[in-house]
């Protein structure tokens, strides 16, 4: 196994040893939570054949709904590993062993081909022209001559290979080796898609670019080559659209800059039509391609590129001038535009057209905007802040900025991709922490370009290479345009007429550095510059060692230290889900947060309510509502769904952390959850020491979190019975006491199954009808073909979101009016009403400050929401006396919005009206104004 594994990984070694410190430091083992699902899919692939893996339809997963897997996973990664078991390992290597190490193979692939992506974009014949000649020409309407964007001079100092795109390719080869934003999914045992779907899309990428290389005939043959490697990149990883959309902007960018060609054109239809009509076959992917709204761009292109191409091909027949191309183009467009429009208008009704998606949406919006706030609840989805920059990227944030800059003067069909990625791949990343996984490739090329033209300049002027540059050979098309003399001269690209200015200056420099004092100078600037690479390189280099160690922690296994200082293992997740395995019947089924039910699945194979997939938001909702709901309620749901409940607990991130965005999740579905509070401030914590809100203490997972850990809680014995403690207490197990055989039973007998007899998804049993009716499907803000609505809870939920304090306040109020009105209705219980006295009134009424309390003072007075306001003076009077900075409190904003139920309210608590504020206004005043 180790001579395969070392075989497979020897182009890079220093990559292999980074990626491989989770392996030898804990073994072969998956990591983290969707990998499990992975492992899980692979294993079943192996064992039923793909015919059986298509139609597979998981009874252990989502019950009692159901998950049908064969249809809803990107199936590429799991093919690749059972093809590599059968095909290449056999029985040499385990396929647990396989998937552990597939992180580290194809990383080291995705190493190579984004070498390869800075060779291609720094060739000579790739990237000769300037971003502002090439832009003058678009606007002049003439093209670049293929010659004219072909530099001039080449050195091939590296068996052939020209300098410098070889040294941009080692260099960028360097930087994707051991960067931490590619480290992150290619570290061994993180069996995810990611993991595969990087190397996929190097490889797309590479392709595309090779096949616009100028000066070859046949090379848009590459664009065939780049379709296959799509269709892999979308068997592989929902983030193919990301690929297509690249590829789509960049050949959309090229028609822009007046690159359009014959070449360039056939490239882009052969990779749309090829990469699309494969990716249709993907079961999960299907016709979303020509469906999808985040898709279609990339369709627009294509057809815009046919209309081009026909216009192109008119122009040319009939020898049309400038004025006479454009009068038909547009001709031509406007048809296509009211056709579409037609078909737009009669398809949309229908539901044509699929929605973006939340998480799509969520990268044009701030984090935790989204509107849903289940995909708001995963960290992943956080923007990305300038120290998660430098802790993925480190001194690439400085050095792909260079390259950069240099590729707005080293332009080209190909380079201006780099161009184009770069600015999609920034701004991605920054809505999305997780997406800086994409601009790994990108940093690496760019850093690559910068580095190895630095090195190359340098290596020349050490060597004097640059005295004497050597000429490229001239090309056929070179030696006829030579030929023709004046005409040449002629028909000069307007390119370097643009840069008349620029060359001058050039040559003058040039010119004195040639001297002998300007090559000791440049001499200097060259040891000095490799010098300081150096330096930089070898602290990136003990970086990326430091963080890969921390990167391979594999979550599922943790390292801790003892009082005595030894270092030790906790292994309590896995053996938890090993106790599930050995001890409880084959179909029990297992109630516990989402995260982990892949992991229950992957080792303990028992069925689970939820996972990571996330598919359904109802069901997610009622699943937070019995967790984070009163013991009873929950109780009550959990007794008809589960025969045991695991709890996360021992501190960090466990279940009680996590308890609040579950509890807001429960709320966007079931509306009594959190009554008048959309985002369930009212459920947390009420200081830093933990201490929980009454309604997190009344909760179903407070109570089993917390049983006979905290003073006064213990799990009701009539209904729960714990079974197994981990050995660190990081894992808690307990038994359901009087589960419902009845809705078991039921829910077994009515699978309803279609025409074809594998797709049978399973129903609620009937024990929870009476929770089932109070649900409202959550209406995402993209779900117009639903024609549903939520404007006043979407509405409130982001306003909540902007003001979280505000928000909380408002919450805890609400709560305390609610325990009041309770204890009210008891004849035998009498709650005097709080009074103030006249210094507690004075020392508020002269505290000038802004505050959150203010702020939701302004709000309920300027909104005249009287009833708020009665129920925070009955709990807290001194709210009628609070003052913001300006000096002005509830009563001048009362007279100021003239509500005159408030001004009453207020006068009652003896509030005065004719004080002044800081500007030597009463509120009498305000109500002249």
């Amino acid at each position: 196994m180790e001579k395969k594994k070392s075989s497979a990984t020897s182009s890079s070694g220093a990559s292999d040893s980074l990626v491989n410190l989770a392996i030898q430091e804990y073994g072969p083992v998956i990591h983290e939570f969707d990998p499990y699902f992975n492992w899980r899919a692979t294993q079943y692939l192996y064992e039923n054949g793909y015919k059986k893996f298509f139609t597979w339809f998981d009874h252990k997963v989502w019950y009692p709904l159901g998950r049908p897997v064969g249809t809803t996973i990107y199936p590429g990664m799991q093919f690749t590993a059972v093809f590599l078991k059968n095909y290449v390992f056999g029985e040499s290597m385990t396929l647990n062993d396989i998937c552990c190490y597939i992180p580290a193979w194809f990383g080291v692939m995705a190493t190579i081909l984004v070498g390869c992506i800075a060779y291609e974009t720094s060739l000579s014949v790739n990237s000769g022209g300037t971003l502002i000649g090439v832009a003058v020409d678009a606007l002049k309407g003439k093209y670049t001559k293929s010659n004219d964007m072909a530099s001039k001079s080449v050195t091939k100092r590296f068996f052939g290979f020209e300098s410098p795109a070889v040294e941009c390719a080692v260099f960028a080869m360097g930087f994707m080796g051991v960067v931490p934003a590619h480290l992150m999914r290619s570290v061994g045992g993180g069996y995810d898609n990611e993991s595969v779907a990087v190397t996929a899309m190097s490889l797309t990428f590479y392709l595309w670019l090779r096949s616009l290389r100028n000066g070859e005939k046949y090379n848009y043959l590459f664009g065939i080559l780049a379709g296959l490697a799509y269709f892999y990149m979308a068997a592989a990883w929902g983030g193919y659209i990301f690929v297509l959309n690249m590829i789509g902007a960049h050949a959309a960018f090229l028609v822009l800059m007046g690159r359009f060609s014959t070449n360039v054109y056939l490239s882009y239809t052969l990779f749309y039509a090829v990469g699309t009509v494969l990716a249709i076959q993907i079961p999960v992917v299907g016709w979303s391609p020509l469906k999808s709204l985040e898709q279609l761009p990339a369709c627009a292109v294509f057809v815009g590129y046919q209309l081009l191409y026909y216009c192109e091909g008119m122009r040319k027949k009939n020898k049309w001038g400038r004025k006479e191309a454009w009068k038909f183009r547009i001709q031509v467009f406007g048809v296509a535009a009211v056709l579409g429009t037609m078909f737009i208008m009669a398809v949309t009704p229908k539901g044509y057209f699929g929605p973006i998606s939340s998480r799509v949406r969520g990268l044009f919006v701030p984090h935790t905007k989204t509107g849903n706030p289940l995909v708001d609840s995963v960290a992943e989805h956080q923007a990305a802040s300038q120290q998660a920059y430098w802790q993925y990227l480190h001194m690439l944030c400085f050095m792909a900025p260079v390259g950069f800059f240099l590729i707005l003067f080293r332009f080209g069909d190909s380079s201006c991709f780099l161009f184009v990625y770069a600015v999609a791949a920034y701004f991605f990343s920054h809505k999305m922490v997780r997406l800086i996984l994409l601009a790994a490739p990108i940093s690496s090329s760019l850093g690559g370009i910068a580095v190895g033209r630095i090195v190359s300049w340098s290596t020349s002027v050490l060597l004097g290479e640059g005295d004497q540059p050597v000429e490229k050979k001239e090309t056929k098309s070179e030696t006829k345009s030579k030929s023709e003399g004046k005409k040449k001269k002629k028909a000069s690209s307007s390119s370097d007429e643009s840069m008349a200015g620029f060359k001058a200056i050039s040559d003058g420099f040039n010119q004195a550095s040639n001297s002998y004092e300007g090559k000791i100078v440049k001499s200097i600037a060259a040891v000095v510059m490799c010098v300081s690479l150096y330096m930089q390189a070898t602290t990136f280099s003990t970086y990326a060692w430091r963080i890969s160690a921390s990167l391979s922690n594999p979550s599922i296994i943790l390292k801790g230290q003892t009082r005595d200082g030894n270092i030790i293992k906790v292994d309590d997740y896995r053996e938890a889900y090993w106790w599930l395995r050995d001890n409880t019947p084959e179909d029990a089924r297992i109630m516990a947060w989402w995260d982990y039910g892949y992991q229950i699945t992957g080792i303990a194979n028992r069925t689970t309510i939820a996972d990571g997939n996330t598919w359904n938001h109802e069901h997610i909702a009622l699943l937070g509502k019995a967790l984070t709901g009163s013991v009873e309620e929950g109780y009550q749901i959990a007794r008809h769904l589960a025969d045991y409940v695991l709890i996360w607990g021992g501190g960090g991130g466990d279940d009680l952390a996590k308890s609040p965005h579950l509890a807001r999740i429960a709320n966007s579905v079931y509306r009594d959850h959190c009554p008048g509070d959309v985002t369930c401030r009212a459920f947390g914590f009420v200081d830093r020491q933990g201490t929980p809100s009454p309604m997190m203490e009344r909760s179903f997972l407070f109570n089993l979190h917390s049983h006979k850990l905290r003073p006064g809680v213990e799990a009701d014995p009539t209904k729960f019975q714990e079974v197994y403690r981990t050995k660190y207490g990081k894992v808690r197990i307990f038994k359901i006491i009087g589960v419902s055989r009845t809705s078991k039973n039921w829910v077994e007998e009515n699978r309803k199954c279609d025409a074809g007899g594998w797709f049978c998804p399973g129903n609620y049993p009937p024990g929870l009808k009476e929770i089932l009716d109070k649900k409202k499907d959550f209406a995402q803000l993209e779900d117009f073909n639903r024609g549903t609505k939520d404007d006043d809870y979407q509405k409130e939920y982001f306003e909540n979101l902007n003001n979280p304090e505000l928000a909380k306040k408002r919450a805890r109020m609400n709560e305390k009016h609610e325990e009041e009105m309770k204890a009210a209705q008891k004849p035998t219980e009498t709650k005097e009403k709080k009074t103030l006295s006249d210094e507690e009134k004075i020392e508020i009424y002269s505290t000038w400050e802004d505050t959150a309390d203010t702020t939701l003072m302004w709000q309920i007075v300027t909104t005249n929401a009287v009833d708020d306001l009665k129920r925070w003076l009955d709990q807290d009077p001194g709210a009628a006396w609070l003052r913001s900075a300006d000096g002005r409190g509830p009563m001048w904003w009362a007279f100021e919005s003239k509500n005159q139920d408030i001004v009453s309210t207020l006068m009652m608590a003896g509030v005065p009206h004719t004080d002044k504020d800081k500007n030597g206004l009463s509120p009498v005043d305000l109500l002249k104004e």
